[in-house]
């Protein structure tokens, strides 16, 4: 029997070893801190404080961190049933027109709380409906869900410019965006939340979005692991053959697993357009989606860990940002450095320390 074979307790799968990747990933970005000659300790304090040291701080790193609960969930759906959704970024482009249309056609009408759930249908049906062609390519034309959904994202793309250059453009304004959403059509923050904690949100985009991102994780809970349909997708997942003799249908399940990942990219619109900005602008996604990959993949596609993974990640967007300023030496760049050796230990090498782990682990239970 091969290690990646060998059953771990859960705690060890899903605690130890992320917890170690992680620290790997701090190890080495603590290597390139002090190759340019500043303490990794200093840093890490600094980064620590800028996210999570004050109300304005902590109250953008759960603006970050909103977002990439999302686009992680909707990772984490498409690989259940065995596909790999790269098409988020552009899923939720496009989900950002559905949100905004919505704002713009209600905003002078109803408050915010009548505008909103409706948003959150035009968000999810336009990303859903950008997932819904590569769907259909690889379950009826057997077309790579990895390379129609990529490039998806180039074409969206350009759909977005096109509709806020030529389309929906204020009239005598230079800037490529929409108007500014009346109340009616933008998301309260959460002041209250920070203020729970003695804190104040100050300038902080935190708002409603927050609260439905951590709603849609347990409705996923639910739907991959206490329903029929998600019983479907993970069996679907773990053997199409084993799912073909069940009598799963192939294009069913990548259809509808498809539509809801593109859903779920879609809403994290939500947090920049109604919640941020109040408008929609070019390029608000931020590489949000491509983030959400490796939030999905730290958080091994569970609702929970996605969270908590996703919190890592809004730490260190904020809390990098502190640092550049705090210490010029460590610029930008470097930010992202330290976020890329996150993503590769914690993604592409997340088994790296499996076989030693396992045989540890065999060593201690006699088994």
């Amino acid at each position: 029997m091969t290690t990646a074979s060998v059953p771990l307790p859960a705690w060890i799968n899903y605690g130890l070893i992320p917890l170690l990747n992680l620290i790997l990933a701090f190890f080495f970005s603590g290597l390139v801190v002090w190759g340019i000659g500043e303490s990794p300790f200093e840093a890490l304090q600094l980064l620590l404080i800028g996210a999570l040291g004050r109300g304005e701080g902590i109250g953008f790193t759960l603006f970050y961190t909103t977002s990439f609960i999302f686009t992680g969930l909707s990772v984490a759906v498409a690989i259940h049933a065995g596909l790999f959704n790269i098409g988020s970024e552009g899923q939720a482009y496009l989900g950002g027109l559905g949100a905004a249309l919505v704002a713009l056609a209600m905003d002078h009408y109803v408050p915010w709380y009548v505008t909103m759930p409706f948003a959150v249908i035009g968000a999810a049906l336009f990303g859903a409906a950008c997932a819904a062609i590569p769907a259909w390519l690889q379950a009826k034309r057997g077309s790579h869900i990895v390379i129609t959904t990529i490039m998806f994202n180039f074409i969206v793309s350009s759909l977005m410019n096109y509709m806020l250059v030529r389309v929906l453009i204020v009239p005598g304004k230079m800037a490529p965006e929409t108007r500014t959403f009346l109340p009616g059509g933008q998301l309260p923050k959460l002041d209250w939340l920070i203020a729970m904690f003695g804190g104040k949100l100050g300038a902080a985009p935190l708002n409603f979005s927050f609260l439905i991102a951590l709603i849609m994780c347990f409705l996923v809970w639910v739907l991959i692991w206490r329903t029929k349909l998600g019983y479907e997708m993970r069996t679907l997942g773990i053997s199409p053959t084993a799912a073909s003799y069940a009598g799963i249908r192939y294009s069913k399940i990548v259809m509808i697993t498809m539509l809801i990942s593109g859903g779920l990219a879609g809403m994290m619109a939500l947090n920049p357009v109604m919640g941020a900005s109040a408008r929609l602008q070019i390029e608000f996604v931020g590489g949000a989606g491509f983030v959400g990959i490796a939030v999905s993949l730290m958080g091994r596609n569970h609702p929970a860990g996605i969270i908590l993974a996703a919190l890592l990640f809004g730490i260190l967007y904020q809390g990098g940002a502190e640092l550049s300023f705090d210490m010029p030496s460590i610029t930008r760049d470097m930010i992202v450095v330290i976020q890329g050796m996150v993503i590769l230990f914690a993604g592409a090498l997340e088994y790296m320390l499996r076989p030693a782990i396992v045989r540890f682990y065999q060593q201690l239970t006699g088994k």
